[in-house]
């Protein structure tokens, strides 16, 4: 008698050739056995991360996170909210001790919802009441708190900051932020704080971008960035464009003097007096003579330098170092 059976594997129908066959041909057992072996695989995959961790007592949030069963996301609104202990090592490296894990969870034991405890559905007249509620409340903040907060859009117009910025800003300082009738107001004096410009800077009445302070002084981005952070020049961020003080940036860059043909440079000075750039500074430095610094350069006035080496042939007959 022909048995006819349903193939594992597609659910085609087909005459078993014996009691032991579950596929209707090779291809699908072949397929089965494929199947059967990534299921296993991706088990091990799971399984043996919690496996290696049982014995580790310091753990990255990524591995607290396999531990727990939860996103890392997770783990880090954990820590920032204070419910889980967390150690920084180092602005890259922070650590959870398993330790801490455990009493979190001790700490929080689950306490099941039953249905008398459940809120109360709200009816049309409480709805009502709670709606007249909120706007009472809110033309009370409006009326009270108008002085004190501005709207995002006289932020981004005041302090010239985009609304990605703003939000992002806001947040991350937490900004106290007052919702009035759909739209969001700022606290004035946190926003004066964070976005405000210092007295140096309306001071400044010229500005460069940061490409044309590339142009300008030969300097790479890197290094725009890198000065303006050391000497503390004056900046400013408008609209995500970063600004830098011109006369700040000629100060430090000695515009006036590089251009200026007075001055030698150490190796202007070496290739006319033909001697190596070391001695130059040897000479300039036992002389006493007053050198400018400008970046990694070092200027020597003409006429100084010019004198001690007429000096240094008169009396040695060359100008080698004795």
């Amino acid at each position: 008698m022909k048995q006819v059976r349903k193939c594992k594997y597609c659910g085609k129908e087909f005459v078993a050739r014996s009691g032991m066959q579950k596929y209707c041909c090779e291809e699908c057992q072949t397929k089965a056995k494929e199947a059967r072996k990534k299921r296993q695989q991706d088990f091990m995959n799971a399984v043996e991360p919690v496996i290696g961790l049982q014995n580790q007592e310091y753990l990255t949030f990524a591995k607290a996170a396999i531990l727990m069963g939860c996103s890392r996301q997770y783990v880090y609104k954990l820590v920032n909210e204070g419910k889980l202990a967390a150690s920084r090592i180092s602005s890259r490296m922070a650590f959870i001790r398993k330790a801490d894990i455990e009493k979190m969870l001790a700490g929080n034991p689950y306490h099941r919802v039953l249905p008398t405890n459940r809120p109360k559905k709200s009816t049309p007249q409480t709805t009502k009441r709670s709606k007249s509620n909120v706007m009472s409340v809110e033309s009370n903040v409006q009326e009270s708190k108008v002085l004190d907060y501005i709207s995002g859009e006289e932020v981004m117009r005041i302090y010239k900051v985009k609304k990605s910025w703003l939000y992002t800003s806001a947040k991350r300082n937490q900004v106290p932020v007052c919702r009035i009738a759909g739209m969001n107001y700022y606290s004035r004096k946190h926003m004066d704080a964070l976005f405000g410009k210092s007295a140096e800077v309306e001071a400044v009445s010229e500005w460069l971008t940061m490409k044309e302070a590339q142009e300008l002084y030969g300097m790479s981005a890197a290094s725009v960035r890198s000065n303006a952070y050391r000497h503390h020049i004056p900046t400013k961020r408008e609209y995500g464009q970063t600004y830098y003080s011109k006369d700040h940036f000629g100060q430090l860059r000695r515009t006036d003097i590089v251009n200026d043909n007075s001055y030698y440079t150490v190796r202007e000075a070496a290739e006319k007096y033909g001697m190596s750039t070391a001695n130059v500074g040897i000479i300039a430095k036992k002389n006493s003579i007053v050198t400018v610094k400008v970046g990694v350069k070092n200027l020597i006035p003409k006429m100084d330098f010019d004198r001690v080496m007429a000096e240094r042939l008169a009396q040695f007959g060359s100008y080698s170092l004795v």
